[in-house]
């Protein structure tokens, strides 16, 4: 693996330390429905049932724990459509730091609600007036906070990488295998590239690792396909999650370093998925979270035969928009 980059494997096992009796340790499930549909035999690593309702508690709670005194004194901030800015404030009152969190003003109101009720002080912005970057540097130079961005943070990273370690572990426990490939979600890249180091680390060359964006915000499979960034603004999908402007800085390296595959799939695919996991396997999921299972139905990559890991990354979505999704017409056969 790239020496260079800027999260190690030995940065995700002390992630994994700290995190030890503090986050949960997500169940993988399996359905035999779907594998039936895929040709594959499928785990899921259901962080949906994760403290705040996705991974994120991971990174935030890893990078808050290691703040100094006089950074715990000043507070932190950071910025989210909902589920880091849950995770943030959810760390910081487990740990006693007094947190503060811009969120897009149309954001989901279970994810808002949830974040006040963490204890975070939640502010809240136009993204057609200004950008959650401008207002988070302007309240830093005004009060001294630490910023905890919600992707681009080298113990953000470490910390969402030990999801992939125990879907590794949990899966060689159940039967003694490995993984054939892996797909996760893809917004600002922090699973993916948190995932990217632990899977060369325990499985090497031999697991395929696939990033699955929506169609609309597919800033991170051209910055793949091309080596450069790319950006997109205000992207239109029901992946909440996923309408970042672009992949990090580091997680664009270890992405491009360490990933197969990128690609996207339609909110039509998000829905088919959300109504899979919903009807068949009776788990809560936000349409984020199946990124990685619409990637895997799309058949984009042949997993006929395979062991392929799944990352469902979060249950949080309000009951009647899940509703109302739910209700549309399935995709023909």
């Amino acid at each position: 693996m790239n020496d260079e980059l800027p999260v190690s494997f030995a940065d995700i096992e002390d992630a994994a330390a700290r995190l030890e009796g503090v986050a949960h340790r997500t169940p993988v499930m399996t359905s035999s429905h779907i594998d039936q549909l895929t040709g594959a035999t499928v785990f899921f690593k259901c962080e949906s049932f994760q403290r705040a309702g996705a991974f994120k508690f991971r990174g935030a709670y890893n990078a808050l724990s290691r703040l100094t005194p006089e950074q715990r004194q000043r507070g932190v901030l950071t910025y989210s459509s909902g589920n880091h800015a849950q995770a943030v404030a959810l760390a910081a009152s487990l740990l006693g730091i007094r947190s503060t969190i811009i969120m897009p003003f149309d954001a989901p109101s279970v994810k808002l609600e949830a974040t006040r009720g963490y204890g975070g002080e939640v502010v809240t912005f136009d993204r057609d007036e200004t950008s959650r970057e401008k207002l988070a540097h302007d309240m830093m130079a005004e009060n001294g906070m630490t910023l905890i961005p919600p992707y681009d943070h080298e113990q953000v990273i470490a910390g969402q990488g030990t999801a992939a370690k125990e879907l590794i572990e949990q899966v060689h426990a159940a039967d003694g295998g490995g993984l054939d490939a892996l797909f996760v979600c893809v917004g600002g890249g922090g699973m993916l590239s948190g995932s990217a180091v632990t899977v060369r680390a325990l499985l090497g060359e031999s697991c395929t690792l696939a990033g699955v964006e929506p169609e609309n915000a597919d800033d991170g499979v051209r910055s793949f396909k091309t080596g450069r960034l790319h950006t997109v603004h205000n992207p239109e999908t029901i992946a909440d999650g996923a309408r970042t402007p672009s992949l990090g800085k580091l997680t664009f390296q270890i992405i491009r370093a360490l990933a197969d595959e990128m690609f996207t799939v339609s909110d039509a695919e998000l829905i088919a998925a959300m109504r899979l996991c919903w009807e068949r396997m009776k788990i809560v999921v936000e349409p984020t979270a199946v990124l990685s299972l619409a990637g895997l139905l799309s058949g984009k990559l042949d997993m006929r035969g395979k062991r392929v890991g799944v990352m469902l990354t979060g249950g949080n979505v309000d009951p009647q928009v899940a509703a109302d999704l739910l209700v549309r017409p399935p995709l023909p056969a």
